[in-house]
């Protein structure tokens, strides 16, 4: 099940119901229903912000008149992959050792961070 996106406003914690769309050539801020995915371009609000929004002076909204729904919750296999990659990038836990274990062990060159990993050169 992947998860409601959120309004774009600072701060605010509601579910995204509508995208702002800003056409400038033609001076026009377009708030519609949510689109079906996040462009880096537009902006998701909530209902409230949506229908709040103003533009700066010489600039038209077109609003959509309708309800603002929110998207039914659907599975999607990229997001379940992505929050599965995001899972193993998570580091596990490290076991406690013994002070003698560390001091015999000898130090490694390759390190790990999250999902990647340094590996020593070969010579």
């Amino acid at each position: 099940m992947r998860s409601p996106r959120r309004c774009s406003r600072n701060g605010c914690p509601r579910q995204a119901v509508a995208t702002l769309t800003y056409v400038y050539n033609e001076s026009t801020a377009v708030v519609g229903p949510l689109a079906a995915f996040a462009e880096p371009h537009t902006y998701d609000l909530c209902e409230p912000h949506a229908r709040s929004l103003t533009a700066p002076r010489g600039w038209e909204v077109v609003r959509h008149e309708g309800e603002f729904e929110p998207p039914p919750p659907t599975t999607d296999d990229l997001v379940a992959l992505a929050e599965a990659v995001r899972e193993a990038a998570r580091p596990a836990p490290r076991p406690p050792q013994d002070d003698q274990a560390q001091q015999a062990s000898p130090p490694t060159t390759s390190s790990r961070r999250g999902h990647l990993r340094v590996i020593p050169p070969t010579h």
